[in-house]
């Protein structure tokens, strides 16, 4: 059971989108299709790998449009087809610990639900922190800006 939300240390955002949440959960879990939608413009994500199982990869490459690079490499928490994707980039694939994170960087672990309503589905993203500190940082990038920018362009995919 997922624990209830935490105002100091999870961020989240949901939205209803007219996609099903087949082509959602696809747009998280092909590689192929993460490098076309994963970060916000002007920054690409240029790799990505991903094995939609509990233990497995989720990895991506994100480029900036002024030669900025991050990298990070998590392991898949929870796969439920169409409806739930969770993943945590404090663990490496196969439950591995990961080192802690370099200062001024946080790890998170992120939830990705879909709920299909009507002709399309009711997206929520939650993003759950250590710490207040990288729960602040997180939001101070504009946590609901940025994801909500990239699920802009994963809708714009299927339409």
């Amino acid at each position: 059971m997922i624990e209830p939300h935490n105002s100091l240390l999870d961020l989240s955002f949901e939205r209803f989108v007219a996609v099903p949440a087949e082509h959602l959960w696809r747009g998280w879990t092909d590689a192929r299709v993460i490098v076309q939608w994963f970060t916000p413009a002007p920054w690409v994500t240029t790799e990505a790998e991903v094995d939609p199982r509990p233990g497995g990869v989720f990895r991506t490459v994100m480029c900036g449009p002024g030669g900025e690079r991050n990298e990070g490499t998590g392991c898949v928490l929870e796969a439920v087809p169409n409806r739930r994707f969770a993943w945590t980039g404090s663990l490496l694939p196969g439950f591995r610990p990961a080192p802690p994170p370099s200062p001024g960087e946080f790890a998170f672990s992120a939830i990705i639900e879909f709920e299909p309503s009507g002709t399309g589905t009711l997206y929520r993203a939650t993003v759950r922190h250590a710490d207040e500190e990288g729960a602040r940082i997180h939001s101070g990038m504009g946590f609901v800006e940025g994801w909500g920018a990239a699920l802009d362009q994963l809708v714009a995919l299927y339409r």
